[in-house]
């Protein structure tokens, strides 16, 4: 293969990996990218119900701590950190254990809140 066929060949395949992914499963994509799994969540299941009935009354506590105490970052995509303590301590006061996942070096993570079971 000579050289300009190399380079053309290359910029196929970079724009095959650049290309938005169309047509896979969402459950599939996270895995892929995460090696986590997406739960099934049937909402006609009790404890589903009752999990989506807990995180809705979360969520709206949340948004009302927030809403009473006020948000002011000078930077939009910092308000994200600022709500987290309140989505935290709502999801604690629902009866959920949520806390901050952890690195790879031990220090807890912003911005996403894992919830147990």
């Amino acid at each position: 293969m000579n050289q300009e066929d190399y380079i053309k060949q290359l910029e196929e395949t970079i724009s095959k990996f650049l290309a938005p992914i169309k047509g896979i499963p969402f459950p599939l994509a996270i895995k892929v990218l995460t090696g986590f799994e997406v739960l099934v969540f049937d909402i006609a299941v009790d404890k589903n119900k009752k999990l989506l009935e807990k995180l809705s009354k979360a969520a709206q506590s949340a948004a009302q701590k927030a809403f009473e105490e006020g948000i002011f970052t000078n930077r939009p995509n910092e308000a994200g950190n600022r709500i987290e303590p309140f989505v935290l301590d709502s999801l604690k006061e629902v009866g959920l254990k949520a806390d901050r996942p952890l690195s790879k070096s031990g220090k807890k993570k912003l911005l996403a809140i894992r919830i147990f079971k």
